[in-house]
């Protein structure tokens, strides 16, 4: 049994995480500012966590002083770090923001941990809800077969309806799944870099503490409970809520964009196997489901799930600055290290997210 503070522990996530943890025996602390942008309940949220014996701890992670007096209350042995700002087309209307809180936040946090140090808090370890998005375009191979990273593509490109990733000559790439150990970082966003920068953060701020450093690159997760009114995270519950109310599917690009989807209780349980294991691998990890599905398929999946007829499907050509072709993970390193594997397919997954949705719409 171990004391885990969860930063953002009301989130999508953090929620289940939290209560998953406290079902095992674990006494867990939950910090969160309850942002109303992703907290549409947030009094029904704080009421289950309560009603589970999770302790609820009001704050923004910017504020040293709260999140160190969070830390010495809960007298934690293990933070779980999910508070942040998501969402890669908010990130490039709100770069100052996006800094402020995922990098600021995660620096505040690390001046915190060394205040309770002072105050006789034995943190040792800290979790890190990380992104696929640093990889940017990600793995690819050339023409050669040799894997190589993508660059950013240009808008210029894709204005002109050219999609495909390139290399820095301009050659097309034919991308893979991406792995941590052999795929180098090259964040195409605001929010990227910003999840880029809190990963360099934890390892430097706290190489000397003796904390262990654990990271999961998370890909897509959805699942039934995501917020159905936040435009700028969540794909499966926009597209949701759109189709419950009578609304065509406006489909980027040409439809052909690849996404892995991940459910959101395959998510938790990495991250709980990552409180309960002995010791932390040393390599950062990928979770996801390990299987790519373009946009247009999964639409089509989640509009035969809801009964609904064809036609409501509208590919654009339009195109978001810093979004990515490919997203897939590698995830035979969480399996290794975890023991971990995915348990909930795509279309038993859009089943339970539409059905949820359906009562909460």
């Amino acid at each position: 049994m171990s004391n885990i503070l969860i930063t953002g522990g009301a989130g999508f996530i953090g929620k289940r995480l939290a209560l998953s943890l406290r079902s095992a025996g674990h006494n867990v602390t939950v910090f969160d500012n309850l942002h109303a942008q992703v907290h549409p309940d947030s009094k029904k949220t704080t009421s289950e966590l309560n009603v589970a014996g999770v302790i609820f701890i009001f704050g923004d992670i910017r504020d040293i002083d709260a999140v160190s007096e969070a830390i010495v209350d809960a007298n934690s042995e293990i933070i779980v770090h999910l508070a942040a700002e998501t969402g890669t087309g908010q990130s490039y209307d709100l770069p100052a923001h996006y800094c402020d809180v995922n990098v600021t936040g995660t620096a505040r946090l690390i001046e915190a941990l060394r205040a309770a140090g002072r105050e006789g808090v034995e943190v040792r370890r800290v979790v890190l809800a990380g992104s696929r998005a640093v990889y940017g375009e990600g793995a690819c191979r050339d023409r050669d077969g040799r894997e190589v990273t993508a660059v950013p593509r240009l808008s210029a490109d894709l204005a002109a309806g050219d999609f495909a990733p390139k290399d820095a000559n301009g050659r097309p790439l034919d991308p893979v799944p991406s792995r941590a150990s052999n795929t180098a970082p090259a964040p195409a966003s605001v929010y990227a870099s910003t999840k880029l920068m809190q990963e360099y953060l934890l390892r430097q701020g706290l190489e000397q503490s003796g904390m262990e450093i654990a990271i999961l690159r998370l890909q897509n997760v959805y699942g039934a409970g995501q917020s159905l009114h936040n435009p700028y995270t969540g794909v499966l519950s926009i597209f949701a809520q759109q189709l419950l109310d009578g609304k065509p599917l406006n489909i980027y690009e040409d439809g052909e964009i690849v996404r892995d989807f991940v459910y959101v209780s395959d998510v938790v349980a990495a991250f709980h196997r990552l409180c309960e294991i002995a010791e932390v691998p040393d390599e950062t990890l990928d979770i996801g489901s390990g299987t790519g599905v373009t946009i247009l398929e999964v639409a089509r999946t989640m509009i035969a799930a809801l009964g609904l007829e064809g036609g409501r499907i509208t590919i654009t050509g339009q195109f978001r600055p810093g979004d990515i072709r490919y997203a897939v993970a590698d995830i035979s390193a969480a399996k290794t290290a975890l023991g971990w594997a995915p348990q909930v397919n795509l279309s038993d997954g859009i089943r339970a997210l539409v059905e949820w949705a359906r009562k909460s719409a």
